[in-house]
């Protein structure tokens, strides 16, 4: 054989070689990624998965958390939790003479919560829930299910759906007053 041609069959069992570091490190990424995103996400990562399928889920996870890592989530001072608390009593005592209004009330509650603590507020109910589960992986079905319980159409909620839904509003304010964030991010 000729130089030339040991030249070439090296610079395809280089390239070969190159190509397949290159497709085992795409898979240990991948794994890597999947894997932080189960963790971080918990729940909220199989419940996209389920809906979209896991290319597309992820890739939403991942624009979520980067988006995410930008936002300045923040603790509460006590005298906030004060003043939430005392107005999360005055919805429940509310709740027996107006149902509807009260559990409108939790809703906007726990709406504040989330603005002063540093989460957006402006999306739609899943974009907010999306951030919820960054950080409070356990407790975001329950924002979403009393959500969609105070969306229901023909002629309103029921009691029975509203006090449902002032028990998942609860949870939800209870945790985001009570824990901080899985994942605390510091002001610079």
């Amino acid at each position: 054989m000729e130089t030339w041609e040991w030249i070439a069959i090296g610079a395809a069992i280089g390239a070969g070689i190159i190509l397949f570091i290159a497709l085992v490190a795409a898979i240990v990424t991948r794994r890597r990624r999947r894997s932080r995103l189960r963790e971080r996400f918990g729940p909220e990562y199989y419940r996209a998965v389920s809906s979209t399928g896991k290319r597309r889920a992820e890739t939403r996870l991942a624009d979520v958390e980067r988006e995410h890592e930008e936002l300045h989530i923040r603790g509460l001072p006590w005298v906030a939790l004060e003043r939430y608390l005392e107005e999360w009593r005055q919805a429940e005592t509310r709740f027996v003479s107006d149902p509807s209004d009260a559990t409108r009330a939790a809703e906007r509650i726990v709406e504040r919560v989330l603005a002063e603590r540093g989460y957006p507020t402006d999306g739609d109910t899943e974009e907010q829930a999306a951030h919820i589960a960054a950080d409070y992986p356990e407790i975001v079905d329950r924002y979403r299910h009393a959500e969609s319980l105070l969306a229901e159409t023909n002629g309103g909620p029921s009691t029975e759906n509203l006090r449902k839904a002032m028990v998942d509003f609860r949870a939800v304010l209870e945790e985001l007053l009570v824990r901080e964030p899985v994942a605390v991010h510091e002001e610079v």
